[in-house]
């Protein structure tokens, strides 16, 4: 069975980011009174192929994911078209008020991406533009998982994205769940004891890094 690297790489200033934000977690047990609220958390897989392992994961995790933590997912990204601040100086396009309005709404997101070239995927950059000016990722707990160890440089990509644009990434929550070559989809990946165990850890750090938050 493949191993699972439970490790994000992440630059001084993601590390100085994160430690500001959220104390490590401890056997993913949250460190505040439940308050009792459903966790909305989005789900977007960076990656538009129809068997992709990455969208697999997204689809695991919104199978894994207890009661209390609700996950949509985003399907939408080839719909946003390319950034181009003239065109979001008046009226933004519709699927891009779309996207913020679900970001604003949510309490967390949780992205899986793949690695293309040594960088995350455009479209998953293109809809992350459409966000840096209009502020709907600031102090927002960021999930980063990942279905290859090999995609190092697009994690550190998107922890550098998303530390510049104020997001929080939870280290605790974002892990790599290697995949490589097993073909699972999302049904096979929820069957998998050691999987869904893994991924079960992630949903829960994330969902207490939101309610820390909440709980200040």
């Amino acid at each position: 069975m493949a191993a699972i690297h439970l490790s994000v790489t992440m630059d001084r200033k993601a590390a100085a980011a994160r430690a500001n934000w959220n104390k490590p977690t401890v056997l993913g047990v949250c460190t505040f009174v439940d308050n009792n609220r459903p966790i909305s958390v989005m789900a977007i897989s960076g990656s538009l192929r129809r068997a992709s392992s990455n969208s697999a994961l997204v689809g695991a995790v919104a199978c894994l994911a207890p009661a209390d933590v609700n996950v949509s997912i985003y399907r939408e990204l080839e719909t946003l078209p390319p950034f181009n601040p003239d065109i979001d100086a008046n009226t933004a396009p519709d699927s891009v008020s779309k996207f913020r309005d679900m970001l604003q709404a949510c309490d967390a997101l949780l992205i899986s991406s793949p690695e293309y070239a040594h960088g995350a995927p455009g479209v998953l950059k293109n809809a992350l533009d459409w966000v840096v000016g209009s502020g709907e990722l600031i102090d927002k707990p960021i999930s980063l998982i990942k279905a290859s160890a090999r995609a190092t440089h697009a994690r550190a990509s998107l922890v550098e994205t998303l530390t510049t644009m104020s997001a929080q990434v939870i280290a605790d929550a974002s892990i790599t769940v290697a995949l490589d070559g097993r073909g699972l989809d999302t049904d096979g990946i929820v069957d998998d004891g050691e999987l869904s165990a893994a991924l079960s850890v992630a949903i829960d750090a994330l969902a207490c890094a939101v309610r820390d938050a909440l709980s200040v």
